[in-house]
């Protein structure tokens, strides 16, 4: 028999749990098996993990395929009316070591049971499964899972559940042992992590969380933080960003729109003033900070001049790194009942965003030609600066080190040194 063959789509912490379900699987023994963990962000998401499985079906003839992750979570019952699939098991359920010992082939073959899906919103406790070392030169660590935010058009909090915490004291264990095992970088990652600590006890912030990671691991050289909501930036996380050298300066800002009627509609917590007043706050604590941002493109009852204000948010903001999401309606939704925009005028828009974004990083990447940078090498070929930019390098240089370099140009989206 052989390994099983997982499958990713989606996010960072899609990924990150994946590398544990591999460990839960080695353990329970589950050999021979397709596992494919989904994505819901989008109609398309979707889309394409029904494709992905048909595709596996094909490439594995016979072998069980196992169907987990968001998707599974939020619409069973579409994956369990494919022929291809076995089982679909829910996202709760997919970090329960007995969940694997009911999943090794023998215990598979005739069952009639397919869907393995619970109320997600019933789950209590603290984020999944621990792994130490996901990634090469840089870890990620899971802190957060769930959102107790319900913006109209995310399926998410269906799909993860409420927002449950991993207490510092295990995180900052955790980290002790991947400094150990030598990683430079460490980045926390999360579904809402500017919501940890809010069902712990004495309520921490993220700031707090921060702080502590750095206080009491003095030998990590570089820690990162994903994506977060600015408008539920703690003081504590400001002073990090002003006085903590080993906080990298780079932030994911989950903006969405720039039109303050727009984020009303999507049941944002901020407007636009706030995203250009934090940017600008956090630039000023640290003048190296640079952005990247989720913006949405099209979203229902978005006019012309309402993009247009999403377009300018690039330059107000002096966004870097755009991640362009189309808008796709989600069923169950309250976008999804909204009066909506035709697909080739969502596909303008996003593309308009796109260039903007493009323009952007060129500008970026242009301002960097002569300075020095302290990069982390993720191959012989490639590293990342503290502020997340890829360069490139001329010559093989040692993997999983930081090393000091000169910016020589760009190509291709990257730094050259």
């Amino acid at each position: 028999m052989t390994a099983p063959v997982f499958s990713t789509l989606g996010c960072r912490l899609n990924a990150y749990e994946t590398e544990a379900m591999k460990e839960l699987a080695a353990a329970a023994g589950v050999e021979g098996a397709v596992v494919v963990n989904t994505c819901a962000v989008t109609a398309e998401a979707v889309r394409k993990a029904k494709q992905e499985i048909r595709r596996l079906a094909r490439e594995n003839p016979g072998a069980p395929v196992i169907v987990t992750g968001c998707a599974a979570q939020t619409e069973p019952e579409t994956f369990a009316a494919m022929p291809e699939v076995t089982r679909v098991v829910g996202n709760h359920e997919k970090m329960q070591a007995e969940t694997w010992a009911s999943l090794r082939v023998p215990d598979l073959i005739g069952q009639t049971e397919k869907v393995q899906v619970n109320d997600i919103m019933s789950v209590k406790e603290t984020a999944g499964h621990l792994i130490d070392g996901f990634g090469r030169v840089r870890a990620y660590v899971q802190v957060q899972n769930g959102c107790d935010h319900r913006c109209t058009f995310c399926i998410i909090p269906f799909g993860r559940g409420n927002s449950r915490s991993v207490p510092a004291g295990v995180v900052v264990e955790q980290i002790k042992r991947l400094v150990d095992k030598g990683f430079q970088e460490v980045v926390l990652t999360g579904v809402d992590l500017t919501s940890w600590g809010a069902d712990l006890p004495a309520e921490p912030r993220l700031g707090d969380l921060v702080m502590r990671i750095l206080r009491l691991v003095p030998d990590l050289p570089r820690l990162r933080i994903s994506s977060i909501d600015s408008i539920e930036a703690d003081d504590m996380l400001m002073q990090a960003i002003a006085t903590e050298p080993r906080l990298m300066p780079h932030l994911h800002l989950s903006l969405q729109a720039g039109d303050d009627m727009i984020l009303k509609r999507m049941k944002r917590r901020h407007l636009r003033d706030d995203a250009i007043r934090f940017c600008e706050e956090a630039r000023r604590l640290r003048p190296d900070m640079i952005f990247g941002a989720d913006i949405i493109a099209g979203f229902p009852t978005e006019t012309e001049a309402m993009f247009e204000n999403s377009l300018k948010l690039v330059q107000d903001c002096d966004l870097t790194f755009l991640h362009v999401f189309p808008f796709s309606p989600r069923k169950g939704t309250p976008a999804a009942r909204m009066p909506q925009l035709k697909g080739p005028e969502i596909r303008d828009r996003a593309a308009r965003l796109r260039a903007a974004g493009d323009a952007a990083l060129a500008r970026h990447l242009a301002a960097q030609a002569g300075t020095r940078h302290r990069i982390l090498t993720e191959t012989p070929r490639m590293g990342r600066t503290e502020q997340f930019t890829e360069v490139a390098f001329t010559t093989d240089q040692p993997e999983g080190v930081i090393l000091e370099a000169v910016v020589t140009g760009q190509s291709a989206g990257r730094l050259t040194a």
